[in-house]
């Protein structure tokens, strides 16, 4: 099979003069970002960088990160992509973990990078304006490497080198890093091009970092079928609407927060949006009031729910999500999946039709990894008879269609009674005065836990309207939530995951009050 710098190359043959990328007013054409790929791959050999080896970035989603990626398919370079947020102790652990040989950075993550001696013992390349020079002098200059003689258009790279080495959020402990071969790799984009319906020359919102699997995935995705990936180097409501229209975007493929945040945009109404055909979420799932109001707001031909993770790109694939709200579909192109029961490690102990357990991927799929970095204890966790535990729950319908229900350390037990958050999360949305809501369980001395809703709201909206509404929803009594918080912002991620681990230990600012509250009494 191609290799990821086959691809780049069979589209810039294809295709030269279509426009590849866009950055503000910087655009390219495929031959012309070609060519600035083979001139990297050219300083990749004047660095003394070697098929196998490793580069970091701490970058935003611009043409410069998109270049060091496709570059680093080409020559064969594994590329290690970190958050731009990133501190320098996440440095100080990732870059000798990954064993990485030179570090790219720009004026977001300079300070990180002069502040961490694991940065500073490497050499480094400052993107754009940034700057971090040390005693040792100033670092090499991103446009200095696009100075050097383009190397030969030839892939140095085999389907078994890797690719990309994602490390996931670690919500405890140290970072995992994800090794992914280019097999894997090229597997995964196909397979998005395929259960997304793209075409040749479609154009889409590059806004999914490329630290991040969607955001690989769309840039990935967009060469395949020669279309246009337009940077957004930090989500922005009013630039993104501003891009989806002057660019004409004919698809989004987003986490469901980024969605929220375009519709409650006063300028939503105002903005052309019709060229957007289809929509795709994942990260998260997404609530029924939101898929009903993405759904009349763009109408689009396709609306895909994409359920997978860093480790196995696709698990499963719902291709009309607004018929079946919260269905996350049936298994992928490359996937076979189960519902183990609850505390069994064994792939073949599964739940019943309707019950709840913990979903299992199958890690013979052309897109899984073969475990993590170094990780001995995480293999052990997650990888058992060659099923992947992805740490989630849900359970499979009549239908066949997979309910993902919340992350098994989410789960609330209160009375003894098992509830999921995402549930009442789903239930609440449906309330016009609720703009987001998140559930996480606390503490109580007689429950164990109990059901507690945190809502950024619509003004005049009380918890009674939100208790009367969850009682007349079918909702059982025992799920109902017992407090309301009312918040102005929900903490998240930097993708937009809800991070519920910090309304249970009270990091978050009440409605109206500018500072760290304490944990609901």
């Amino acid at each position: 099979m191609f290799d990821l710098g086959r691809s780049i190359l069979a589209s810039a043959e294809r295709s030269p003069d279509a426009v590849a990328i866009i950055d503000g007013d910087f655009r390219l054409t495929y031959a012309g970002w070609l060519d600035r790929i083979r001139r990297l791959v050219g300083a990749f050999d004047a660095l003394g960088l070697k098929p196998g080896d490793r580069i970091a970035t701490a970058l935003q989603n611009t043409w410069e990160m998109a270049t060091i990626h496709w570059a680093c398919q080409l020559a064969g370079i594994a590329v290690v992509p970190l958050n731009w947020r990133v501190k320098a102790d996440e440095l100080d652990y990732c870059l000798p973990n990954a064993e990485v040989r030179v570090l790219f950075y720009q004026d977001v993550s300079a300070e990180a990078v002069t502040q961490s001696a694991a940065a500073r013992a490497l050499p480094c390349v400052a993107v754009g304006g940034a700057e971090a020079a040390d005693d040792r002098g100033p670092d090499r200059r991103f446009s200095d490497l696009l100075a050097a003689d383009p190397a030969p258009a030839v892939p140095r790279a085999t389907p078994e080198h890797v690719s990309l080495f994602l490390y996931t959020s670690g919500t405890t402990g140290k970072p995992k890093g994800v090794p992914r071969r280019h097999r894997a790799e090229r597997a995964a984009a196909v397979a998005h091009v395929a259960q997304n319906c793209y075409r040749r020359g479609e154009r889409t919102l590059g806004v999914m970092p490329l630290y991040h699997t969607m955001g690989v995935r769309s840039l990935l995705a967009m060469a395949l079928v020669d279309g246009c990936f337009v940077c957004l180097p930090r989500f922005d409501t009013t630039r993104a609407l501003e891009l989806i229209a002057a660019e004409r975007l004919t698809c989004l493929y987003l986490v469901p927060t980024l969605y929220h945040d375009l519709l409650a945009d006063p300028r939503f109404a105002a903005t052309d949006v019709s060229s957007v055909r289809k929509l795709g979420f994942a990260g998260a799932s997404m609530t029924d009031g939101l898929l009903k109001r993405l759904d009349a707001a763009f109408r689009p031909e396709l609306f895909v729910n994409h359920y997978g993770s860093s480790e196995i790109y696709t698990f499963t694939i719902d291709q009309n999500a607004p018929a079946k709200p919260g269905s996350a579909g049936k298994a992928a192109l490359n996937q076979r999946i189960r519902i183990v029961k609850l505390g069994s490690i064994d792939p073949d102990d599964q739940a019943a039709v309707g019950e709840e357990g913990q979903i299992a991927a199958d890690l013979a799929g052309d897109e899984s990894f073969e475990g993590y970095w170094k990780r001995p204890d995480a293999d052990a966790k997650a990888l058992h008879a060659g099923w992947y535990f992805t740490g989630d729950m849900g359970l499979i319908d009549a239908e066949g269609d997979l309910f993902v229900t919340g992350r098994v350390d989410d789960m609330i037990i209160t009375g003894g009674e098992n509830v999921s958050p995402v549930e009442i999360e789903s239930v609440l949305s449906l309330h016009d005065g609720v703009l987001e809501v998140a559930v996480a369980g606390l503490a109580d001395e007689r429950w164990g836990q109990r059901v507690v809703a945190f809502v950024k709201r619509a003004p005049g909206v009380q918890a009674k309207d939100l208790d009367d509404h969850c009682r007349i929803s079918g909702l059982a009594n025992f799920k109902r939530p017992r407090d309301y918080v009312f918040l102005d912002e929900i903490p998240k991620s930097p993708v937009g995951k809800i991070l519920r681990r910090k309304l249970q230990t009270g990091e978050f600012a009440l409605e109206g009050v500018p500072r760290q509250a304490p944990a609901v009494p």
